[in-house]
């Protein structure tokens, strides 16, 4: 099945739900924390546009380079979360829940890249 938009790749979707829940966070310790606020939020909202921008550019080779990008995001939004889990932001068990869902996205961002990869090495000259 070829992939004719954005919205239809499966961890720009998990990104989306995952960037949805950070939203949800709701402490007033969180919400006075403006700068760490808008960080964690940046880094979930800069996760699934990578993916998005990297799409739009129709080229495989510049679409891994965005989806690197992501990966990045996602590890900067990971360490932020022991940020909060220590802070008192959120519990351990939103702290997990919310850690293995940028997991997920993590390793379905590595496969795509990977598959990407052979499809550049594998297109005839």
């Amino acid at each position: 099945m070829k992939i004719c938009r954005f919205e239809n790749i499966k961890a720009w979707q998990k990104a989306k739900d995952l960037t949805n829940k950070i939203y949800a966070i709701d402490n007033a310790k969180f919400n006075k924390d403006y700068r760490f606020k808008s960080q964690i939020q940046s880094c979930a909202v800069s996760a699934m546009s990578n993916i998005a921008e990297g799409f739009s550019r129709k080229s495989n080779k510049e679409f891994i380079q965005f989806l690197f990008i992501a990966k990045g995001s996602i590890a900067e939004l990971q360490s932020l979360l022991y940020v909060a889990e220590e802070q008192g932001y959120i519990k351990n068990s939103l702290f997990s829940e919310l850690y293995e869902s940028a997991d997920v996205i993590s390793k379905m961002l590595s496969n795509l890249i990977k598959y990407l990869k052979n499809n550049i090495q594998n297109k005839p000259k």
